[in-house]
């Protein structure tokens, strides 16, 4: 069994770049529906195991932009994936899943257990063709505060600019 890592050391800051890649998702709630949005627009491509789905990202199984497995998640399904994120409301299948990614060289996001993923998502925005991303040492409210910060100052110093 592949004991996951934990460390007080900085994260490593990267830009995916997922286009064409497969990306698996377990789970289907609400993490699931904000998170959806930026995995596509980076171009993966996305497998959801799910029993059930949020509304969005139903839409999105049914316009052909995700595919969706209609059942829970099973060992193997992180198979050939590139990246993960779980959030599912059960931790013993979260622990499974990052387990599977882990013993596959997967880096996995897991949205119940900051400490137990092998990478964190961080708090994006984009202004004027400039991407930030903030980590917040697994805070993701933190983190969202610091990057509205942020884009406000931006946006204040890009005004000035002009």
């Amino acid at each position: 069994m592949t004991r996951i890592r934990r460390t007080d050391r900085q994260p490593y800051l990267a830009g995916l770049r997922l286009a064409g890649r497969r990306v698996v998702v377990v789970g289907g709630g609400a993490v699931v529906q904000r998170r959806l949005p930026l995995l596509l627009e980076a171009g993966a491509e996305v497998t959801v195991i799910a029993p059930d789905l949020a509304a969005g990202p139903a839409r999105l199984a049914e316009h052909g932009r995700i595919v969706w497995e209609r059942r829970g998640y099973r060992a193997g399904d992180l198979a050939d994936a590139w990246y993960a994120l779980v959030a599912t409301d059960d931790a013993r299948v979260n622990a499974a899943a990052a387990r599977e990614a882990e013993a596959g060289r997967v880096f996995c996001v897991r949205a119940d257990d900051a400490a137990a993923s092998s990478a964190w998502t961080p708090a994006t925005a984009e202004l004027d063709g400039v991407t930030i991303g903030v980590l917040a040492g697994g805070d993701p409210r933190r983190a969202v505060r610091i990057r509205d910060r942020l884009v406000a100052l931006m946006a204040q110093l890009s005004r000035r600019a002009a």
